[in-house]
């Protein structure tokens, strides 16, 4: 019974022929590889010990963990993807700054390698990336405009 089980679960799994090979055209670019943390590529950061980070905010998860600054220039809804399980946190300025609530939490695509997808409604400005409760030593993350509404 159990193996009949194991083996419906794994039929049920989507088979993939090219993982991130059919992406929305709002994650095209988590296949190109950026300098800065922006739409149209991806970015790969290395990550440490989330207790090293300064100025993490209240709620952080322990781990690892990294920080990457980004800019808006509109107005709008704006997703972090991020490859893996972690907490995401999004502060606005370059030091202090209010910490920007989240207003939707969702997964990649099937067949794809976005882990989950977290949204925030930002203004023009500069802001802070927290990546936390990571286990490894990279991460791969995006920034992802949400179509006009």
């Amino acid at each position: 019974m159990l193996v009949a089980a194991l083996l419906l679960a794994q039929s049920a799994a989507p088979q993939c022929a090219v993982p991130d090979g059919n992406l929305p055209p709002s994650l095209a670019g988590w296949t190109r590889p950026a300098e800065d943390l922006a739409p149209g590529g991806a970015v790969v950061v290395d990550t440490g010990d989330t207790a090293k980070l300064s100025g993490v905010p209240a709620g952080a998860k322990a781990g690892r963990g990294a920080m990457i600054g980004f800019r808006v220039a509109r107005a709008g809804r704006y997703g972090v993807a991020l490859d893996q399980a972690g907490w995401i946190d999004v502060v606005a300025g370059t030091s202090g700054g209010v910490k920007i609530a989240s207003v939707a939490h969702g997964h990649g695509p099937a067949c794809s390698t976005v882990r989950k997808i977290v949204s925030f409604d930002l203004a023009p400005g500069v802001y802070r990336l927290y990546l936390t409760g990571l286990a490894t030593p990279r991460a791969k993350v995006m920034l992802v405009p949400a179509p006009d509404r």
